[in-house]
């Protein structure tokens, strides 16, 4: 579960943000809508603890975050948030799989090279584990995307325009997935973007 409580941040006097209060149970999902210029990156920079806030909390499972020191955030942030970055981050000299396992390295977890090839399978990449990322397709790049955030079995996803470069056939089937893993594992689901499709697909919306 997820809930933010009078977030603020600022950039500079002239750039600052007031977000409102969210809440996101487990197995919830929440869609943050906004145009660019109104925040959308940060308060996901804030919600991932990438941003520290002027003021306020952001809260994980009674855990308030914006109390914790600069290590035990790091800490947290592996352990409990799984993030699907707009355009995936994997370490290149990696294969599919050693970018899989990086999350449970990263969060002091076993290496857990039965669950990798799982959810290969469950997402349809399961050909490919030995390949450098570079070698896979957009589609496949952000199936393991999903997937790697999904390793460590997080309270919540945070998906940052996972749609935004997709038709409307590989959007449906982005949202499908997230939608599916979050169910499966029990994790607060949060999608920020700008993109108005995937309006019908959530329930729960916020505009900024």
């Amino acid at each position: 579960m997820l809930e933010t409580r009078h977030l603020t941040f600022e950039y500079t006097p002239a750039k600052q943000f007031t977000f409102p209060d969210v809440h996101c149970a487990n197995r919830e999902a929440l869609l943050i809508l906004g145009q660019s210029g109104r925040g959308k990156t940060t308060f996901l920079h804030l919600l991932a603890l990438l941003l520290k806030p002027k003021s306020g909390s952001v809260i994980i499972d009674q855990t308030d975050l914006t109390r914790l020191s600069v290590a035990d955030t790091a800490a947290f942030r592996a352990r409990h948030l799984g993030i699907v970055y707009q355009k995936p981050h994997f370490v290149s000299a990696l294969s599919v799989m050693d970018n899989l396992l990086l999350a449970n390295y990263l969060a002091n977890k076993p290496q857990d090279k039965s669950r990798a090839r799982a959810l290969a399978v469950q997402l349809g990449f399961s050909e490919q584990l030995a390949k450098k990322t570079h070698q896979l397709s957009q589609g496949e790049q952000q199936r393991v995307s999903i997937a790697r955030s999904v390793m460590n079995q997080p309270d919540v996803i945070l998906a940052d325009e996972p749609t935004s470069s997709l038709d409307d056939d590989n959007t449906a089937r982005v949202v499908t997935l997230l939608r599916d893993q979050s169910e499966q594992i029990g994790a607060s689901l949060i999608v920020v973007t700008h993109d108005q499709r995937l309006k019908d697909a959530f329930q729960n919306r916020v505009n900024l």
